[in-house]
């Protein structure tokens, strides 16, 4: 087993593509060559503590939610914390790979456990319709463009088979695909013009198709290239239009769930508290505690989509953390808010993905870190 695996069955739990622009999930630390002979530990945040915890029980990569490297480093010394868990993690030889709000947004990731505790579901399973609040957009590769060119009907076959040589046209499995449809061409030559069919000074009309086929940003320009040195015609017209994917109903940031059955804020709290093992959940209520279907649910801090959920009909929003003025706000609009605290709204599902990293190489031993935790004290009181 190595370290290339254990980034590969990431890739099937959280693949890149779902991370956020901004984010910096992937591989941090580590040589993708480097076997792994040591057990994998899981932790929401790479600290000092846990960096121990990793030496001690021999720990050969650690898989952090959040990003242990999010500015660029300077150096590497141990003038900071920072610094000092990659220099320390990179001595001791332990791979750092990070899923971040890839492990969010993917089917089956933080989100959709949240949701489930939510919605009353057993686990791996949503008592409710449950669906992205920002669809994660799906582009191939080898779709991103799409090319339209006008040829003489009698050099359909031999365009299209040059452009497939080129790049274009596949989909999938699947090699020179392309779509024609039969129509009529005008072009009228100037005194300097050599075309191929007619003569200049006249208008031409010629029975022409139009070739539709698809190709990548990269094979572009070798398309073009090929399209002018096979068209018979002495200026081709073509066109160049770019594609923006097909959206993915269950990935993408946030959800908006709609419940089986309605619940009262209140009640959504309670299944909240129960669902991460803590004792301590905020809630605010928008007027009276009246049952409600849609929920707006996202982990960690998640006001950003407070206006999106707020469109979509949600009643009340669930997040980690949000700032004041954020939440009277929400209260302003009518929707209620719940919050579970930043990182419990992420570590409980540590478990979950260790059961997932086994059941994919049953080779591994991964272990949750038991010195992560919430940063966050209670301060409990006596009455007097």
């Amino acid at each position: 087993m190595k370290l290339r695996d254990l980034v590969a069955i990431m890739q099937d739990i959280a693949p890149f593509e779902y991370a956020e622009d901004w984010d910096r999930a992937g591989l941090q630390v580590g040589v993708a060559d480097r076997e792994l002979d040591g057990p994998i530990l899981l932790t929401i945040d790479l600290t000092e503590a846990v960096l121990d915890e990793a030496i001690e029980c021999k720990a050969s990569a650690i898989i952090a939610y959040h990003c242990p490297i999010w500015e660029p480093l300077a150096t590497l010394t141990d003038a900071t914390a920072r610094e000092r868990v990659i220099r320390g993690a990179i001595e001791h030889g332990i791979a750092v790979y990070s899923p971040h709000t890839a492990l969010d947004a993917a089917p089956g990731g933080v989100t959709d456990w949240l949701c489930e505790g939510l919605s009353g579901g057993e686990e791996g399973l949503i008592a409710g319709d449950c669906r992205a609040l920002v669809p994660h957009v799906h582009i191939d590769r080898n779709r991103q463009l799409k090319v339209v060119v006008f040829v003489p009907e009698e050099e359909l076959d031999g365009l299209r088979n040059a452009l497939g040589t080129a790049g274009a046209g596949t989909i999938g499995a699947y090699r020179l695909c392309s779509f024609a449809t039969s129509g009529t061409g005008t072009f009228f030559g100037g005194e300097s013009s050599n075309p191929k069919v007619g003569q200049p000074g006249r208008l031409e009309k010629v029975a022409e198709c139009r070739l539709e086929m698809v190709c990548s940003k990269a094979a572009l320009p070798l398309v073009i290239q090929t399209l002018r040195e096979f068209h018979p015609y002495e200026e081709p017209a073509f066109d160049v239009y770019e594609l923006v994917g097909s959206q993915v109903r269950s990935a993408g940031l946030g959800r908006r769930l709609v419940l089986d059955r309605p619940a009262r804020v209140a009640e959504l709290a309670e299944r909240l508290a129960d669902h991460l093992g803590v004792n301590r959940i905020k809630y605010a209520l928008a007027g009276e505690d009246e049952p409600i279907r849609h929920v707006g649910v996202i982990p960690g801090a998640g006001e950003d989509l407070l206006d999106l959920a707020c469109r979509e009909g949600c009643r009340v929003f669930v997040t980690g953390e949000m700032r004041h003025h954020a939440v009277v706000g929400a209260l302003q609009r009518g929707v209620s808010v719940i919050l579970g605290g930043h990182t419990p709204t992420e570590r409980g599902y540590l478990p979950r993905l260790a059961r997932r990293i086994e059941a994919a190489d049953a080779s591994l031993r991964v272990l949750v870190s038991e010195r992560d935790c919430d940063p966050f004290k209670l301060v409990r009181r006596l009455e007097r």
